[in-house]
C-alpha cells in the first residue's frame, strides 16, 4: 500500500502562468528570500487532501466528477498580488481571483461534504480564499522591499481563462521541488 500527496485544483493556461512568471520575476528583484512555485506547477488548490491510500484514488476521483458535473462552466479572472498572512510579516505570496472567485468557492464548498464522507480531507479552519501561490518567504530577512513592490502589484492582472475541469492532481516532492501528475480531470456540464 502505498500514499499519494493529493489535491484537488483549477488549471492555468500558458498565457497566465507566463504573466505570473514575470510577476515573480518582479518580486524576486526585492531581494527577500522566497522558494518560488515553478511556473508548470501554479494552479488555484481548491482542496488539500494530503497522503490518500492510492486504493482510495479512485474514489476520490469519481467524488470529484460526480460533483462538478453538477456544476457550469465559468470565466475565472486573475488579478491583484497579496501576501498571507499580512504585509509586515508576509510568508505566503499570492496572485488573486476576481471573477469566478464566487463560483470557485461554490465549487469548494461541494467537494467538501463527500471527501468528508470518505475520510480523506480534514476541514481547514479558516475560510477557503481562492488564490495561486506564487512562493513562500524561507527566511526573517526583512522584506520591507518586497512589501512595497506588493503593494505597488495591487492592481496586476494576469488574464482570464473559461474554467471547464477540476483536476484530481499527486504532489511528489523532489531535490528539484514537486513534481505534479493529473490523476483525474474532472468536466463541467456545460
Amino acid at each position: 500500500m502505498s500514499r499519494l500527496r493529493t489535491f484537488i485544483a483549477v488549471g492555468l493556461d500558458k498565457a497566465i502562468r507566463d504573466r505570473i512568471a514575470a510577476l515573480q520575476e518582479t518580486l524576486g528583484r526585492a531581494g527577500s528570500d522566497v522558494k518560488w512555485t515553478e511556473v508548470e506547477n501554479l494552479h488555484v488548490t481548491l482542496l488539500f487532501l494530503g497522503e490518500v491510500d492510492d486504493r482510495e484514488v479512485p474514489e476520490v476521483c469519481r467524488a470529484v466528477s460526480d460533483r462538478t458535473k453538477e456544476h457550469a462552466s465559468f470565466t475565472m479572472k486573475v488579478e491583484t498580488a497579496g501576501c498571507f498572512p499580512n504585509v509586515r510579516r508576509p510568508r505566503v505570496l499570492w496572485v488573486g481571483v476576481g471573477n469566478g472567485a464566487q463560483e470557485l468557492v461554490a465549487l469548494h464548498d461541494d467537494l467538501e461534504p463527500p471527501l468528508l464522507e470518505l475520510g480523506c480531507y480534514r476541514r481547514e479552519d479558516r475560510k477557503y480564499s481562492p488564490h495561486i501561490t506564487l512562493g513562500r518567504v524561507k527566511s526573517d530577512r526583512p522584506t520591507h522591499q518586497l512589501s512595497a513592490e506588493l503593494a505597488k502589484q495591487a492592481g496586476w492582472k494576469g488574464g482570464e481563462i473559461v474554467v471547464k475541469d477540476v483536476l484530481v492532481m499527486s504532489s511528489q516532492l523532489g531535490p528539484a521541488g514537486p513534481v505534479y501528475t493529473v490523476l483525474s480531470r474532472a468536466k463541467f456540464s456545460g
